[in-house]
């Protein structure tokens, strides 16, 4: 087994965990490069992750999740020491790709991925993704419990319109997405 990059500069690389394992494995990464002093082959080890909004039991909860589950990104320079402390690593299931001279991520898609991860810690998106015609069931607030169908969705202000049935009549409701749910 040989690994064939014999580059200086660090690159980025997609390396494979086990699912729900991803900030273990992160962990002993780090402390792999520290202990095996290391540290000037290592750059960055990245989750992307995003925050979302959800309803738990009345009250809005902002939790994170992961982009990429049983994924993380290693900026590296690849040779054979740096491959085997990567592959070794507990919680790490290979690289993606050819497993012994994977490719590297090109620059612009990191950027895009951090850019999509800052705006997700700015701004939580919904937890569940709706689309209109949907048919949806109100879970909180006055109209807890009625059915309805969306009619529009706005993502920045996280509202949906709902046509909610009120004495025989759809009647537009604008919810945040938090209170509804999907049938």
């Amino acid at each position: 087994m040989s690994v064939m990059v014999k580059s200086t500069e660090k690159k980025w690389y997609i390396v494979n965990t086990q699912t729900g394992q991803e900030g273990k494995a992160k962990m002993a990464l780090e402390e792999r490069v520290k202990t095996q002093k290391m540290e000037d082959l290592f750059g960055e080890v990245l989750i992307p992750s995003e925050n979302v909004v959800e309803l738990v039991k009345g009250e809005k909860k902002t939790t994170s999740r992961k982009i990429f589950p049983g994924y993380m990104f290693v900026q590296m320079i690849l040779n054979e020491r740096t491959w085997h402390l990567v592959k070794d690593t507990s919680k790490v299931t290979g690289f993606v790709g050819n497993s012994t001279n994977p490719a590297p991520v090109p620059q612009e898609e990191v950027e895009r991925i951090n850019r999509q991860v800052a705006m997700g810690a700015e701004k939580p998106k919904p937890k569940i993704k709706f689309s209109e015609g949907e048919s949806v069931r109100v879970i909180d607030g006055p109209f807890s419990n009625f059915n309805g169908t969306v009619e529009e969705i706005n993502m920045e202000k996280g509202k949906v319109k709902v046509l909610v049935s009120i004495f025989g009549r759809p009647t537009p409701v604008e919810l945040d997405f938090v209170q509804v749910e999907k049938n």
